[in-house]
């Protein structure tokens, strides 16, 4: 089944009643014929669901397109794209644990690690791609390596390939965002990532009506209970062993589980993935060019472009596209605003992945709370300006820049 018909089809169980899109179930808890049979679901002895914070059947029609569509065997949807990398972090990590992390990261996710080093879990930053960092980093402490596909708003590719025979070759699971690429253009599961984290709000939605995160498992990586004890009890579930701790403990407990009614909108959302990053991928290509051969004195970064550093790795790794954001410099945090406010098509907001095209200055907002080191090597300048490219004419888009570069010039 290729990729659109996958959008439709994959997953997908038929309702009994004709429905082409499963109910929303808006209930708390759900009743059964006896007290045995509950008792029974609440064993893990018997499919079925007791209560939405554990399982919602709207949720788990979510959860099954996307396991589909990553490749992987089981996916677990929460409330938000945050929630889904929690979950997928304190999983696996204790404290006196510690993460290596690409440098190149969406700043909630900086604020998140040092969140985690409260509980005692280090997170060691190194650049992304660079090999002997990297190896260098990996410690007898060292549970997991994380990074972006491509990072958010550095937009350097990551070779999740070369990344993940590294992690492998020390034993941990090497685990992916791939909110900016989705799987229209890299399935990372099947580049040797263990673990694929989304924040659904983004391009899966499509519309920014609904905030979500969904981790799927691709069930592959092999578990040492001596290297993660807090798995000992779930090794006997094989491939599954990681969902199956998940499920029973952390994400049950912590409660940051995906509203049905959500779930409901990502899978309508979802149906049109494959055409809205088509058309976002070459519309951001188109304009991303167009800057760059109009405005020499203006800085843009794009995957696609010959000019980043970053478009071999894409090139080789990408399909269908180089993604739907790109970077702007203009010179100054004084010329990033007006520019800004002088475009009139763009929603200034702290968003990306919606059929309308998105714009965003980072310095003073996603990566507010980094040091002015973390910010450098997330490509985060004063000057900075994200783009997230949506489905608009693009000759509509060219002719609102053309025009807030004319202001920016005055």
């Amino acid at each position: 089944m290729r990729f659109n018909t996958g959008l439709l089809h994959a997953g997908v169980q038929r309702e009994i009643n004709g429905s082409t899109l499963p109910p929303v179930y808006q209930t708390s808890a759900f009743e059964q014929d006896t007290a045995a049979d509950l008792e029974k679901i609440f064993e893990n002895k018997a499919p079925g669901y007791c209560y939405t914070r554990v399982a919602n059947p709207t949720v788990t029609a979510f959860e099954n397109r996307i396991t589909k569509l990553e490749g992987g065997i089981a996916s677990v949807a929460c409330a938000s794209g945050m929630a889904a990398l929690t979950n997928a972090f304190l999983n696996i990590l204790r404290s006196g644990d510690e993460i290596v992390s690409s440098a190149s990261l969406y700043g909630g996710t900086i604020d998140l690690f040092e969140d985690l080093s409260a509980f005692g879990i280090t997170t060691r930053y190194v650049e992304n791609n660079n090999w002997k960092e990297i190896e260098d980093a990996i410690n007898e402490h060292t549970r997991l390596i994380f990074a972006e596909t491509i990072g958010n708003p550095c937009l350097d590719v990551t070779d999740i390939k070369k990344l993940s025979q590294i992690a492998h070759s020390h034993g941990i699971p090497l685990i992916v965002d791939n909110t900016t690429s989705t799987p229209y253009l890299i399935r990372v599961l099947e580049h040797g990532a263990d673990i694929v984290v989304n924040s659904s709000s983004k391009y899966i939605n499509g519309s920014s009506n609904a905030i979500s995160g969904v981790l799927t498992d691709s069930g592959k990586f092999k578990w040492d209970k001596e290297k993660y004890p807090g798995l000992a009890d779930y090794v006997k579930f094989g491939p599954m062993a990681f969902v199956a701790k998940i499920r029973n403990g952390l994400f049950r407990n912590i409660g940051a589980c995906l509203a049905p009614v959500n779930a409901y909108l990502n899978l309508i959302g979802i149906e049109t993935l494959g055409l809205r990053m088509e058309r976002e991928c070459g519309n951001a290509y188109e304009l991303a060019q167009w800057i760059e051969d109009t405005y020499p004195d203006i800085k843009v970064n794009y995957p696609g472009l010959k000019s980043s550093p970053w478009h071999d790795i894409a090139d080789g790794e990408l399909t269908n596209g180089y993604g739907a954001i790109f970077t702007l410099r203009v010179g100054s945090k004084e010329k990033a605003f007006k520019f800004i406010d002088s475009l009139t098509i763009p929603y200034t907001l702290s968003n990306i992945g919606d059929t309308k095209t998105l714009v965003i200055h980072p310095g003073s907002t996603i990566s507010l709370h980094s040091t002015e080191k973390q910010k450098e090597d997330a490509g985060v300048f004063e000057d900075l300006i994200r783009v997230s490219v949506g489905i608009e004419d693009i000759e509509d888009l060219k002719e609102d820049f053309a025009n807030a570069f004319n202001v920016i010039k005055e």
